[in-house]
């Protein structure tokens, strides 16, 4: 709000005076889109512009071209001052209590833009095997995926959410095969995962799938004998690192009505899977993860969109045979090198196939822009993928793929394993642990092009040194501020029970936006105290600044930006507390006051609400 103002001012004054020719050799055409940002020190003013770049066109020094360009300013909105070659803006108090009106008036759409003018956008995230629990990493990802997801509603886009299961390929084989085994064991059968290195490769050994199979045992109590007739496992190949796995088709002849070996595997990974993505989409909505589509890679190949996608490719010439192969010519589009699809027995599709048919369907149902959150160890897709869409006749550029680093879980100073696959730590652990609060604002607090350390032990702790807690307390004592001010209170020294400072109603009145009265926030920074000064006027250009962050950050992708201002902001709200005595003080000042502590409760309430995290009256 006050950047973009300063940022017009600065534009129109340079090309005044670059054309009243002030500027010497620099003209409007090459004035430049100079950077507004805060001086180091605040004492110089609350925004600057450093003009030395422009030095070269003009030839003239820095300080003579601040000096030319000020005299086209209005003093209506800041006091000027000119330090080498940076012009400093001091904000009027007027201006900055026009700010404040802003929070009141818009309330819950403070911050709200339309940068993105209703683009159908689909962001894609999660996006787990239904092969075991979800893990830490993928949690990091769902909390960076789903406040992306809010902070681009909040900046005008058309939002859609989608899970892709990858319910496909050849995990789904290792899976039912796990499970088999769990089936067995639970029926007293002397069968046991592998655990040399050949066959770990090929199972799922974590104990959730001996749950599992308990519980689909309880649940078909008749079932497993049929099982048990139509399929056996045999000696363990220490070669594929596999149990074998046969049907009895010549022992075994189902009755009229029963199923099949095939049918009965079919059966068993239908439950096993369904039950797994049961329980992600439970964590997920746990965590206030909801998404508008789960989409089933198995359905691409039911609906015969990955052969259409292969045709498609085929009919642009984008395809040939090597080797008994299919190859994509992904190398024209500036991958590496070309890519298989279609191995060499003719007809086994690669995993690549189906992500091509699945990127193709997506832009097929009308979306404008794709974005993906991977981890980092698909850095070498984006390009196969950006090359796909490029091939089959689309902008790649609609494509945007943001690549996670891992998350290390810190217990008690020690990193911790993390997985699915053995004891270790899993998302739905960590979430019971810290609290659904807790797990999102960590996981999304810094940037994923970064490492984040978790440390469970601070993310539980109720002190400053935590930042959930930190800025969660900060709304809380907004809150209990303005729950005092109508409330009954005790005379300290007589212990007499005193009226309200306030009735709701007066308090409703005084920030009702229909009729706010912007003169009555005029002694705020009407003070002698110096830090009474200080911390207000910091509050309420922190408050002002949100407009800018949430444009900032939705153009770059970046919802930690979201958290880190929301520390920040309860930095300064602490701090003002700290100086500035809300109640007990002249009637107008304790108005004017409230209302900026009611704008900071609704700021941070609105931040809170696109991380996903609670805005707690109480602490």
């Amino acid at each position: 709000m006050i950047r973009e103002q300063i940022t017009k001012m600065v534009t129109e004054a340079l090309g005044e005076a670059a054309k009243n020719g002030d500027l010497g050799g620099l003209t409007p055409e090459n004035t430049g889109c100079l950077t507004i940002e805060k001086p180091k020190n605040p004492e110089f003013g609350d925004f600057a512009v450093n003009v030395s770049p422009l030095a070269r066109h003009a030839k003239m020094p820095p300080p003579k071209i601040a000096e030319e360009v000020s005299k086209y300013f209005s003093a209506d909105y800041a006091q000027i001052n000119i330090v080498a070659g940076f012009i400093n803006f001091k904000i009027k108090n007027e201006k900055l209590y026009d700010c404040i009106k802003e929070i009141i008036v818009k309330n819950k759409d403070f911050g709200r833009n339309n940068l993105g003018n209703g683009e159908k956008l689909m962001i894609e995230y999660v996006s787990a095997n239904p092969t075991g629990p979800l893990h830490i990493g993928h949690g990091r990802w769902a909390a960076v995926g789903s406040s992306l997801a809010e902070l681009l509603k909040f900046s005008g886009f058309d939002v859609y959410q989608e899970f892709y299961i990858n319910d496909a390929g050849n995990q789904m084989n290792n899976l039912f095969e796990s499970f088999l085994i769990r089936i067995y064991q639970v029926n007293g059968y002397d069968f046991a995962i592998p655990t040399d290195e050949t066959g770990k490769k090929n199972y799922y050994p974590g104990e959730y799938l001996l749950d599992l199979a308990g519980k689909y045992n309880g649940e078909n109590p008749d079932k497993f004998p049929k099982i048990l007739e139509s399929l056996y496992i045999s000696e363990y190949c220490d070669e594929t690192g596999r149990y074998i796995i046969s049907p009895k088709t010549e022992t075994f002849k189902p009755e009229e009505g029963e199923k099949t070996p095939e049918k009965l595997r079919e059966e068993l990974l239908k439950y096993v899977s369904g039950e797994i993505l049961r329980q992600q989409n439970a964590l997920l909505a746990r965590l206030k993860i909801n998404f508008d589509n789960w989409f089933s890679e198995a359905s691409l190949y039911a609906e015969n969109k990955v052969e259409s996608a292969i045709n498609k490719l085929k009919d642009a010439g984008k395809i040939y045979e090597k080797d008994g192969a299919l190859w994509f010519k992904s190398s024209e589009y500036g991958d590496d090198q070309d890519r298989v699809i279609i191995k060499q027995d003719g007809v086994t599709p690669t995993y690549l196939t189906a992500d091509i048919a699945y990127h193709y369907d997506k832009i097929q149902r009308g979306f404008e822009r794709l974005i993906n959150i991977w981890g980092a160890d698909h850095h070498g897709y984006v390009a196969r993928i950006k090359a796909s869409i490029a091939a089959l006749g689309k902008d790649s550029d609609r494509l945007e793929i943001l690549l996670g680093q891992l998350v290390n879980l810190v217990i008690s100073g020690e990193q911790v394993r993390m997985g699915k696959r053995r004891k270790m730590v899993t998302l739905e652990e960590l979430v019971d642990d810290v609290g659904v609060d807790g797990t999102r604002f960590w996981m999304v607090m810094r940037d994923i092009n970064s490492t984040l350390d978790f440390d469970v032990d601070l993310a539980k702790s109720a002190s400053d040194e935590n930042p959930v807690y930190y800025s969660q307390y900060a709304h809380a004592r907004s809150c209990s501020i303005l729950r005092t001010a109508v409330s009954q209170r005790p005379d300290r020294e007589t212990g007499e029970i005193l009226p309200p400072l306030f009735s709701k109603q007066e308090l409703d009145e005084l920030f009702n936006p229909d009729t706010f009265d912007v003169t009555r926030l005029t002694p705020l920074l009407n003070t002698e105290e110096q830090r009474e000064f200080d911390s207000t006027r910091a509050l309420i250009l922190k408050l002002e600044s949100f407009d800018d962050l949430i444009a900032s950050a939705a153009k770059s992708r970046a919802p930690y930006m979201i958290a880190r201002y929301v520390l920040d902001l309860a930095k300064d709200f602490h701090h003002f507390y700290t100086f500035t005595r809300v109640l007990n003080a002249d009637k107008e000042v304790m108005k004017a006051r409230l209302t900026l502590v009611n704008a900071t409760k609704q700021v941070l309430a609105n931040a809170f609400m696109i991380l996903g995290v609670c805005a707690p009256e109480k602490m």
